[in-house]
């Protein structure tokens, strides 16, 4: 159900982009620059058409790309030891918090701040209480739902709130929805090209559907004969980031599984579901849980194929629920989630955390730090510790494990080289910015 909910997200979005304006999710933003001008020039329909039918087929590439890869990765995480786990859990935090929008020092920030939260409890070999202030409730941890509750639907209804917002729905009658044999052609190779970066970010780790379809587009504007016409209304423009970020939705789901690394926010929370119904994602998910796995991979081939029946029929339907006012919705939205919360651990504590972590995300967005970083770091800073300390004790306390095994030292000299491409042009920017104010 999860993933129904998220690869049909991933392709929802698209709809609103094209016909409103408005992208549902953050990797279909970029579709609303082509999308929503082919809707004002009457081409709302083959807009609409060339999205599900980029999101069609690279979806179904992606579960193929699951069901192929997916078994040399576990084999191959099979030789990490707490070294390599240790350095590609870095690797995962330093990557996301380098790619969100926004400072790479906030970005890392809210990283380190997720990894103290999720710290939180009880010390797994001292046995003392850490950052608990004398509440027993947190002895055993703060609960991922509560976490993830709050920074999102919280923090969002207060953003939305003080929002003035008018959403002005450009049509309501779709007509014409297939696409023209030109179209066809012309949205092929965009399609192909979107399918393969989409595929490549969604298996690497902290990357995510976001940055593959604003890669995707960036691409097809600097090899296109036609550059300019960009951003008023180009089929391409449509295809290319649509087929991107559905193929990164579904490849994402690679590490998360087979290696227990969330390449995103969502399938951090994705990650948090199954380990609150006991199943540890990892190198031996799909000996330990094969129904999971190839449940999950023969659901995304319904998946896909329902999105495409199901949507293009009602888009009438969900441009009508656009014109719901949000004042209508978010109470609604506000009393399930304390709900929710309260009835996990029937505990008032979890729905006081929720209000809190709510805060959290509401300061994050005036602050413009993205809150991807902090529920990895949360997810992955006890995975980080317990890794950490079995290097340090099968080494003796020297650090230098971490270099000595390949593995481990290709991913910390991955992060370094990261973190100098992000550094070393902000440092040449400031140093001729000084020049010139000096001249």
């Amino acid at each position: 159900m999860l993933a129904g909910i998220y690869y049909g997200a991933a392709y929802g979005g698209s709809t609103t982009a094209i016909l409103v304006n408005l992208p549902g999710e953050s990797s279909s933003a970029v579709t609303c620059l082509d999308g929503y001008q082919m809707a004002r020039q009457g081409r709302a329909g083959p807009a609409l058409a060339i999205s599900a039918i980029g999101s069609f087929v690279a979806g179904c590439f992606g579960t193929v790309l699951i069901a192929v890869v997916a078994q040399p990765l576990t084999e191959l995480a099979l030789r990490f030891g707490a070294p390599e786990f240790c350095a590609l859990i870095v690797f995962a935090l330093m990557t996301t918090a380098i790619l969100v929008r926004g400072s790479l020092i906030k970005g890392i920030a809210v990283a380190m701040l997720g990894v103290l939260f999720g710290l939180v409890g009880i010390d797994v070999t001292s046995g003392a209480d850490r950052f608990t202030f004398g509440v027993p409730r947190l002895a055993d941890g703060i609960p991922f739902v509560v976490v993830a509750m709050g920074l999102f639907a919280f923090a969002e209804i207060v953003v939305n709130l003080e929002m003035r917002e008018r959403r002005e729905v450009f049509t309501t009658k779709i007509k014409g929805l297939m696409p023209t044999l030109a179209d066809l052609k012309a949205s092929f190779w965009p399609i192909i090209r979107g399918t393969a970066l989409g595929s490549f970010f969604g298996i690497l780790p902290g990357a995510g559907a976001t940055i593959a379809s604003f890669g995707a587009y960036a691409l097809e504007k600097k090899i296109s004969k036609h550059p300019e016409k960009f951003g008023t209304g180009v089929i391409e423009g449509v295809a290319a980031p649509e087929a991107a970020n559905n193929a990164a939705a579904q490849g994402s789901f690679i590490p998360t599984l087979t290696l227990g690394i969330p390449g995103s926010a969502t399938m951090a929370l994705m990650l948090g579901a199954l380990m609150i119904q006991g199943i540890t994602p990892g190198p031996r998910v799909l000996t330990s849980h094969p129904e999971l796995f190839w449940g999950l991979v023969a659901s995304m081939w319904i998946g896909n194929l329902l999105l495409v029946i199901l949507n293009l029929p009602l888009i009438g339907l969900w441009v009508s629920m656009l014109k719901i006012p949000y004042r209508w919705l978010f109470p609604i939205i506000l009393v399930f989630s304390c709900i929710g919360i309260y009835t996990v651990n029937n505990s008032q504590i979890d729905v006081y955390l929720m209000v809190l972590f709510g805060v959290l995300g509401y300061i994050f967005v005036k602050l413009d730090c993205e809150p991807a970083p902090f529920i990895l770091g949360f997810l992955l800073g006890p995975m980080l510790e317990v890794n950490f300390r079995r290097a340090m004790l099968l080494s003796r306390g020297d650090l230098g494990i971490f270099v000595y095994h390949p593995i481990s030292a290709g991913f910390l000299i991955a992060t370094v080289a990261l973190l100098l491409l992000m550094i070393i042009p902000s440092f040449r920017k400031k140093k001729d910015q000084a020049v010139l104010e000096g001249e």
